[in-house]
């Protein structure tokens, strides 16, 4: 291990939860399937993406609360919500009342921002309101203190032979601490350590003091340190697409190849207008992932991780990589699972 790299302390994974139209309680089945196994396997987090309008998790809390009565010990990440689907009061009760039922083992992550495609979807998500909504950091701000107890109404007390308070209920105190921002900007990283907000940062950044993509990532992280209350020991997860083959088949391996050969195109300049950067997909033996890590500018400085698996495996590819993450590139990494 490079003695610039921290020892890798948190071990987590990140799935999309594809299904068919046809038959969409099997891929959900496979879903939570992947995290019982991440489970098993030792790993310290599960996380789900969203996909609203597509055929992927849409409802990622509900997801979760399934999962959270088939697991006991691994915690339970969204990577992320994008708050401009949400009303930040009702998530708030949503993620309150999964993390009471899972003991405590949620970690919210989200984000701002139009939602996407919202001029085809405005008239269904908000008829009447779509001009008026704000969909700056604001709506991270109201969902946090609702999160952490501040008050959502001015009316507390007994009415009738009902019971009303005055702030989200369930309050879970401790689910306030577990909230995560994702960014790819350096805005966005220095609001979510201002907030004290935890920071997701992924494959996927904004170019803008550099073009390479490690050093981009290391400045946020940086930046979300330098302004979080916390200070060097504010939580940084990583996310990065990583494909270890160590007991992949010779077909697998094929095809592992050729999904990362077909995205590499788009990780060698700034993408679009908004200049997006896209990390490289880390593809090889165990050792060969972690040198390439431990030269990482910004995996460097972290020591949590959430790798991502790819959208359109299937399930023993997905079982395949989960367990050489966790018995093989986990411990190069340094990183040893919770007895």
């Amino acid at each position: 291990m490079s003695l610039s790299s921290r020892p890798l302390r948190k071990l987590g994974f990140l799935t999309i939860g594809l299904f068919d139209a046809a038959d969409p309680r099997r891929g959900h089945e496979s879903t939570l399937e992947i995290i019982e196994l991440g489970e098993r396997l030792g790993f310290d987090s599960a996380w789900v993406r969203h996909r609203h309008l597509q055929y992927g998790i849409s409802s990622p809390v509900a997801v979760l609360a399934a999962a959270s009565q088939r697991t006991s010990r691994i915690e339970l990440g969204t990577a992320v919500i994008p708050l401009g689907w949400e009303n930040p009061l009702r998530l708030a009760e949503d993620l309150a009342t999964v993390d009471v039922l899972s003991g405590g083992r949620l970690n919210p992550g989200v984000s701002v921002g139009p939602p996407f495609h919202f001029d085809q979807v405005k008239d269904a998500l908000y008829p009447d309101t779509a001009e008026a909504e704000d969909f700056s950091h604001e709506r991270v701000r109201r969902l946090l203190g609702f999160v952490r107890g501040e008050p959502a109404t001015g009316f507390q007390g007994i009415e009738g032979f009902e019971v009303f308070s005055d702030r989200v209920q369930p309050h879970s105190p401790g689910l306030g601490s577990r909230m995560w921002y994702g960014g790819g900007s350096l805005r966005s990283a220095r609001w979510a350590g201002e907030h004290a907000m935890n920071f997701l940062t992924s494959s996927v950044v904004k170019a803008e003091e550099s073009e390479e993509f490690a050093e981009i990532q290391l400045s946020h992280v940086r930046e979300f340190r330098a302004h979080h209350p916390d200070g060097d020991r504010a939580r940084v997860s990583q996310g990065l697409v990583v494909i270890p083959t160590d007991s992949a088949s010779a077909g697998q391996r094929a095809k592992y190849k050729e999904y990362a050969d077909q995205r590499t195109p788009r990780t060698t300049t700034p993408q679009g207008p908004a200049r997006m950067m896209f990390a490289p997909d880390l593809v090889g033996s165990s050792a060969e992932i972690a040198e390439r890590l431990h030269d990482h500018a910004a995996f460097r400085e972290i020591d949590e991780v959430a790798f991502a698996l790819p959208f359109t495996f299937e399930h023993e590819d997905y079982v395949q990589i989960l367990t050489d993450i966790a018995t093989r590139l986990g411990p190069e990494l340094g990183w040893r699972p919770r007895p």
